[in-house]
């Protein structure tokens, strides 16, 4: 099973990233690198925020995911409402949960913040494995968007 390296990661984004400004494009470049980089992470995806208290779709890799999430709902619009990181042991305790695949078995929603502090979106990465995300996941992942995001 293969298992993220971060410092690792974090090389290949920059590189991969250096100079680009187009959101889109730092977002899908991210996702692909995320994404294939552990067998842990079966959806990985940004939900962008279109609109006040609404996040959409963004590039994302694996299954379909919900077109549109509210603010007030589910995993990822508490981190979107609250700027905060939200680590999900078992999705089915959370409140509110929005099932967009009935497989998954846990989630890590992390806020992506422009240069103003601003939420522009959440990074999503849910797992078919229960309790797959940790406490070093979360710092790792939300270091890694900050370099590329809030820079």
């Amino acid at each position: 099973m293969r298992h993220i390296n971060y410092a690792e990661l974090s090389k290949t984004i920059a590189s991969l990233t250096e100079g680009e400004t187009d959101i889109v494009a730092l977002m899908a470049t991210i996702v692909c690198e995320v994404h294939h980089a552990d067998d842990r992470f079966h959806w990985t995806g940004f939900y962008r925020v279109t609109e006040p208290d609404v996040l959409k779709i963004g590039p994302y890799q694996g299954g379909h995911g919900c077109l549109v999430i509210p603010f007030s709902r589910g995993v990822c619009g508490a981190a979107a409402r609250t700027g905060a990181v939200q680590l999900v042991p078992n999705v089915h305790a959370f409140p509110d949960h929005i099932a967009c695949a009935s497989s998954t078995q846990s989630e890590l929603v992390l806020p992506v913040f422009d240069t103003n502090g601003d939420v522009i979106a959440v990074f999503d990465l849910d797992s078919d494995f229960p309790d797959a995300f940790t406490e070093v996941d979360a710092y790792e992942m939300a270091s890694l968007l900050s370099s590329v995001f809030a820079k």
